[in-house]
């Protein structure tokens, strides 16, 4: 596997990203995480100093699991900071490090010319990822996450998980992408991706998502 950085570990997707790939794999966390597969090393520190991490690792391939909700960062200002503020500074740091390929996941629908908030900034950092001048980048798109999550209790996503084996068989066509999507599927899809090589930006939604995970 490509030399394998990865920030937003502590997280659904990150999570399993960190049970799913092989040994070699390198993590940024602000706090440390406990029971760690053999050969994940990971870095604690506060996110500001993470750019000074990533020019030490000097990584190949960078992935981002990054992501809260307004509702859980407090306000739009504080949802913005990590979602486009941090995860931007990470990627540019990757990128003067030397890094050639970066992996994001962003949201179905992301746009930066959603009149969305959430949908918006998604779309603005994706936009920016494809200007910075990566050899390669892989943004993945997903609907609900669907799987354990750790943190507050999430009412409206939890009912949505409930309902959403109901909800998915009703998604045909172009709907499709529109479907749950396990995050252990996702993270599946993000460590086939870091192996891979290419160049371009690509778009990864359900079923492209599906099918890389394997």
């Amino acid at each position: 596997m490509a030399d394998l950085l990865l920030v937003g570990a502590t997280g659904m997707v990150g999570e399993a990203v960190v049970r799913a790939a092989p040994q070699g794999l390198h993590i940024l966390v602000r706090r440390p995480a406990d029971d760690l597969p053999a050969g994940v090393r990971q870095s604690v520190t506060p996110t500001q100093q993470w750019p000074a991490e990533i020019a030490a690792a000097a990584p190949t391939v960078v992935a981002s699991a990054l992501g809260t909700t307004i509702r859980q960062a407090g306000s739009q200002g504080a949802f913005r900071a990590v979602d486009h503020d941090l995860l931007l500074a990470v990627a540019k740091a990757a990128r003067e490090a030397g890094a050639r390929h970066f992996i994001t996941v962003s949201s179905i629908g992301a746009s930066a010319r959603s009149a969305n908030f959430y949908l918006r900034t998604k779309g603005e950092v994706e936009e920016a990822l494809g200007a910075m001048g990566f050899e390669r980048v892989d943004i993945l798109r997903p609907g609900l996450l669907t799987g354990e999550r750790k943190g507050p209790f999430r009412a409206g996503e939890a009912i949505a998980m409930i309902a959403a084996p109901l909800t998915d068989a009703l998604m045909l066509g172009r709907m499709r992408r529109y479907r749950s999507i396990p995050a252990t599927t996702v993270a599946r899809a993000i460590v086939a991706l870091a192996q891979s090589g290419g160049v371009g930006t690509h778009i990864h939604e359900h079923d492209g998502i599906v099918r890389i995970a394997g």
